[in-house]
């Protein structure tokens, strides 16, 4: 892991306005997700114990620290090769929903992001939003569905919204991750309709949703990471 940390970060053009993010930075994101998944590995695992299999923050966190080791090894030089990259990863080695939910995710990221070296906030939100839309097709879920789309959606549009408004990067990530909170707390009181969790139904009400918890962390690790 230590050789993936290093002192870059998003690089400012002269106007302090149009930042964008280097593919050190994504790496650097990549690694604070990594690392926020095994520090809340518990917490996502017995959020997970109330309305699915209890395993989400384990497996979740066996899959990152194989992505950690492969990324360390990577010779991908752009930064849809490592989202991709990460993608398979997560795919081959979480089991469940999670693997192929999160292994899309990133897959599509790596997809929209193609051989580019660095994001600009609208690169970012297109990113983003291709995910998404990936995730919404893999697990045909909706927005209320009390699922990972619930976060994601909400960042985007956010994200989306920042773009439009001509917003530098740092507040635009702020604002993704705040509305990404929101879209995690929106679950709680929504009966769950996708995967295990749909078996429950009504005693998932009360209950907020692991998947959407992860993916609250991955857009807090953004913010975090490139503000």
């Amino acid at each position: 892991m230590e050789g993936l940390l290093r002192p870059a970060s998003p690089v400012a053009h002269p106007s302090g306005r149009d930042l964008f993010v280097s593919r050190q930075a994504v790496l650097d994101w990549l690694v604070a997700y990594a690392t926020l998944i095994e520090q809340n590995k518990d917490v996502l695992t017995e959020l997970d114990a109330a309305i699915g299999d209890a395993d989400h923050g384990y497996t979740l966190n066996r899959g990152w620290q194989a992505v950690l080791s492969r990324l360390g090894a990577s010779e991908h030089k752009d930064i849809g090769g490592l989202l991709k990259l990460a993608g398979m990863t997560l795919v081959s080695t979480v089991g469940g929903a999670s693997g192929p939910l999160y292994g899309t995710l990133f897959i599509c990221m790596g997809t929209s992001a193609g051989c580019k070296l660095e994001l600009t906030l609208a690169d970012w939100a297109a990113v983003l939003e291709a995910g998404t839309n990936g995730v919404v097709a893999r697990g045909r879920a909706s927005l209320g569905d009390k699922t990972m789309v619930d976060t994601l959606a909400a960042a985007t549009q956010a994200l989306n919204a920042s773009t439009a408004a001509g917003a530098p990067l740092p507040a635009a990530l702020r604002h993704s991750a705040e509305a990404a909170r929101q879209g995690m707390l929106n679950t709680i009181p929504l009966p769950a309709r996708r995967a295990r969790a749909s078996y429950l139904s009504q005693r998932g009400i009360g209950h907020q949703d692991p998947g959407a918890t992860s993916s609250y962390l991955l857009l807090k690790a953004a913010a975090d990471t490139w503000a």
